[in-house]
């Protein structure tokens, strides 16, 4: 008789054949750019993310478009108000450029991050800073300068740490504005000097100085507004503020040097007050 090996146990992991994995299936997911551009709206070239509508027959538009739209602008059909939910759920799991990426900003956000980055990024354009002005100007911070000197060439520029703002004409009745640019450690610094008036008629003045950069630039450096007189002086010491931030805040909270017009008239000569700016570095 002849003799059998025995069987090995199927239970012996010793004997057992070993596991037959399935081949991996390669990875079938769209890049981020590819699923990127299926959100480019039509019209704009920005991004369309949720809420998402499409027409009758499934194109989409952003809705800052759709509310100058009488039609859909692919096919000219009706726009209607349909929902497309599948497309919101892809927008959800994409990573969207901030709308300041050309100017230098390198992030990439989910779309329910996207709007409150770019209200504060720090790559959005500047408006003008010019106060008393309506001036529509947007721009790059290295523009700001350049559009102050052309468009606003009435602006008096001095160089160094230390400079005299002269406001000429103090008296004059209303609201009132004095501008000068003083330039030091490479940067360059706006001063303003306003007068209000309130509803009841009185009037009190406002200095105040910012810096033509950002708000971690300004944290570098100090200032200093005197005013000096007979046996007088009057002194207010500060962070400059960033143009990003703006002044009126500042100045309805009076954190900046604030005086009546009676201090006024006890630093003026024949109407006209000096104001000693020192600025200094941290």
């Amino acid at each position: 008789m002849s003799h059998q090996p025995d069987r090995a146990q199927p239970d012996d992991p010793s004997q057992s054949p070993p596991s037959q994995r399935e081949p991996a299936l390669p990875d079938t997911t769209p890049p981020s750019n590819d699923l990127r551009s299926l959100f480019e709206c039509p019209v704009c070239f920005e991004y369309i993310l949720p809420p998402i509508l499409q027409c009758q027959h499934g194109h989409l538009v952003c809705n800052s478009c759709r509310q100058n739209l009488a039609s859909c602008p692919t096919c000219r059909g009706p726009l209607g108000s349909i929902r497309n939910v599948a497309m919101e759920k892809v927008a959800n799991s994409v990573m969207f450029p901030c709308k300041y990426a050309s100017s230098g900003c390198g992030l990439t956000l989910p779309p329910a991050q996207k709007a409150d980055h770019e209200e504060s990024c720090d790559f959005r354009p500047y408006c003008c800073p010019c106060p008393g002005i309506l001036c529509q100007w947007e721009g790059t911070l290295d523009a700001v300068l350049p559009h102050l000197m052309d468009q606003h060439d009435s602006i008096t520029v001095l160089q160094g740490e230390t400079t005299i703002f002269l406001a000429m004409n103090i008296n004059v009745h209303g609201t009132f504005y004095w501008v000068m640019m003083q330039s030091c450690f490479g940067l360059h610094f706006m001063v303003v000097l306003q007068k209000q008036e309130n509803h009841l008629g009185q009037e009190r003045f406002c200095a105040i100085l910012q810096l033509l950069g950002t708000a971690q630039q300004a944290e570098n450096f100090t200032y200093r507004l005197e005013l000096k007189g007979h046996r007088r002086q009057l002194t207010w010491e500060a962070t400059p503020r960033s143009i990003r931030e703006g002044i009126e805040t500042a100045m309805m909270n009076s954190d900046c040097l604030a005086f009546d017009t009676d201090t006024a008239q006890l630093f003026a000569k024949n109407g006209d007050l000096s104001i000693t700016v020192t600025i200094a570095q941290c």
